[in-house]
């Protein structure tokens, strides 16, 4: 099995067009501001035009017997966010990576349902709707709970002992995906976000970065939600014992994710590409959600076009992907909660940047002596 065949059965993803990027530059930069006062909202606005533009392409292409500046009078909007918060168990944290048993997983997924976890909160001040999915939690959930039922398992194998998986249940959760965006983006929305809840899910998160990045797993791991330096110890001898006992099977991405991942993990990765195939937003969390965002621009680096990374989480693994990628986060506010958080408290600043390309006056139309 070639490194894309799965992905590239499944999922179609194109650069988003840079055909418009000089008339778009040429707007921000006519607004009553200095030249790049505006800073990463600069860059994020013209990042939404571009993908806008790409997704608007038969309104774009009756424009092109006019101006390229008329193509530019289209609004940026952000119709109906949804944070897609993905849940699912792992079997390596029965054998002590983690402060907590899997049973955690959920009874934090039934917070997310009654409305009291961090992700509610923080989801109903900024305006995400919230859909919670479980991909594979220890028990299944009553199926009038409000939770999405996209379940690969009663969570992962043990990777330090087999396979956590099987690629044919990579294959069923990376379709699970490209139906779940479709629905959302059939139904209006323009941009998700992507959150977790998952006990152990670090460790998967620093095994498939590990493998993917060919480094050292004590550069990857952290200490989670707060494990202690026996705990951190051993959960580096497992990740190295899971690592060498694939190494032979690790020859594409998607079998990494076979072995060493999570049931989130890939239905992660499979929004995420599905999302860019549909050439709307993915807003990218922490440190699960960017091993999945790392796993997704290895199989189909265009993607990239489409990703907005939140935050720089306090997890080491995280800052160094975000290093590898090459990806400026929006925030950095210590972080380690997981759950979509960060995403949800990027929203803001999303909204920030389209509106001052919406609705910011130019220098001409203000009467303004322009100032760069």
């Amino acid at each position: 099995m070639n490194q894309q065949s799965i992905a590239q059965s499944l999922f179609t993803v194109t650069a988003t067009n840079r055909q418009y990027d000089e008339a778009i530059e040429h707007k921000i930069n006519q607004k009553t501001k200095p030249l790049g006062a505006l800073g990463q909202l600069e860059s994020l606005a013209l990042q939404i035009a571009r993908v806008q533009y790409s997704r608007e392409s038969e309104w774009v292409n009756a424009q092109s017997e006019r101006t390229e500046s008329t193509v530019t009078e289209l609004p940026l909007y952000i119709n109906k966010p949804t944070m897609l918060v993905f849940a699912a168990d792992h079997g390596i944290a029965a054998h002590g990576v983690s402060i907590a048993p899997s049973e955690v997983t959920t009874q934090m997924v039934h917070n997310f349902i009654h409305g009291g976890a961090a992700i509610n909160v923080f989801c109903r001040q900024v305006g995400f709707t919230l859909e919670v999915i479980d991909c594979g939690i220890l028990q299944p959930l009553a199926s009038d709970c409000g939770v999405v039922n996209q379940r690969l398992g009663a969570g992962t194998q043990a990777m330090h002992l087999q396979p956590a998986m099987l690629l044919a249940q990579v294959r069923q959760g990376f379709e699970f995906a490209k139906q779940l965006v479709k629905r959302h983006v059939d139904n209006g929305c323009s941009m998700i976000a992507l959150g977790e809840m998952g006990i152990g899910n670090t460790s998967a998160a620093a095994a498939v970065m590990a493998a993917v990045l060919n480094l050292d797993v004590e550069l990857c791991v952290g200490r989670g939600t707060g494990i202690d330096d026996a705990t951190l110890n051993k959960k580096v001898t497992l990740i190295n014992q899971a690592i060498d006992l694939h190494r032979n099977e690790l020859t594409s991405i998607e079998s990494i994710l076979a072995h060493l991942g999570g049931f989130e993990i890939v239905q992660m990765t499979g929004a995420i590409l599905a999302a860019a195939e549909q050439k709307i937003l993915v807003v990218i969390d922490g440190f699960i959600a960017t091993a999945a965002a790392l796993v997704a621009l290895k199989l189909a680096p265009q993607s990239n076009d489409y990703l907005v990374f939140a935050h720089q989480s306090h997890e080491q693994g995280h800052q160094l992907m975000l290093q590898t990628l090459q990806a400026t986060p929006l925030l950095s506010l210590g972080l380690r909660l997981g759950e979509g958080t960060g995403a949800a408290l990027a929203l803001p600043l999303i909204q920030g940047a389209v509106n001052f390309y919406n609705q910011m006056a130019s220098f001409d139309d203000a009467g303004v002596n322009n100032v760069v």
